[in-house]
C-alpha cells in the first residue's frame, strides 16, 4: 500500500484535510510521479480511518462548508515506521512493453530489430535531456531531486539494455529471417511443382 503509507508520512508533520494532502503530496514528490486523484485520495483516507491509522474530525467553517481534518494516530505512526524502515522487494517482475516489442522485432528479422533499437535509443536520449532539465529546475527540492535521479538512472540502464538486446537478439533475428526466407522459398517451389503437375 505505498500511497497509503505516503499519506501517513505526510500526516506526521501536522493534521491536514484532503486537498491540502493532495497539494503536499504533489509538491513533495514532483512531476515524475504524476498527480494524485482526489477521489482516490479520499478512498485511501477512508481506509486509513477504518484501520485506525488516522482519526477524522470535522472543522466548522463560517464562509465555506465544513471540512474533515485527518490526524495520524499512534497506531498509524507505528505502521508507517514499520513500512518505512523495511527494505522494498520487487514482487511483480520486470514487465515492460519494450521486451514484447523486442520479441516482435526479432521475429521480423534483423532490419526490424535494428529499427526498433535505434528508435528506442533516440526516445531514451530525449527522455534524458528532459530529465536533466527537470533536475536543474528542482535542484532545491531534495525528494523530487532523488526521484528524478532515479528516473535518470533507470533511463541510462535502459540505454544499456538496448546494447545488450542488439548483441543477444541479433543472431536470433537473423535466424528467424533465414527460417522465414527458407519457408518462403519452399512454398514457392511447392507452388511451382503443383503448377507443373
Amino acid at each position: 500500500m505505498p500511497l497509503h503509507h505516503a499519506v501517513l508520512a505526510l500526516l506526521t508533520r501536522r493534521p491536514n484535510h484532503g486537498y491540502e494532502l493532495k497539494a503536499r503530496f504533489e509538491e513533495a514528490i514532483g512531476p515524475q510521479w504524476g498527480g494524485l486523484n482526489i477521489g482516490h485520495l479520499y478512498q485511501i483516507l477512508e481506509r486509513l480511518v477504518r484501520d485506525g491509522y488516522v482519526s477524522r474530525s470535522q472543522v466548522t467553517q463560517t464562509d465555506r462548508p465544513d471540512k474533515n481534518l485527518y490526524t495520524l494516530t499512534e497506531t498509524g505512526e507505528a505502521e508507517l515506521r514499520s513500512w518505512a524502515t523495511t527494505a522494498w522487494v520487487r514482487v511483480g517482475g520486470f514487465r515492460d512493453e519494450l521486451f514484447l516489442k523486442l520479441l516482435g522485432a526479432s521475429a521480423l528479422g534483423p532490419q526490424a530489430l535494428t529499427t526498433l533499437i535505434e528508435s528506442q535509443r533516440q526516445t531514451y536520449l530525449s527522455e534524458l535531456a528532459g530529465l536533466a532539465r527537470q533536475r536543474r529546475a528542482h535542484a532545491d527540492e531534495p525528494l523530487v531531486a532523488v526521484l528524478i535521479d532515479a528516473a535518470i538512472a533507470h533511463t541510462k540502464a535502459d540505454l544499456g539494455l538496448l546494447d545488450s538486446a542488439a548483441q543477444h537478439l541479433g543472431p536470433l533475428a537473423a535466424t528467424h529471417d533465414t527460417q522465414a526466407q527458407a519457408q518462403s522459398d519452399t512454398g514457392g517451389t511447392g507452388g511451382s511443382r503443383a503448377e507443373s503437375a
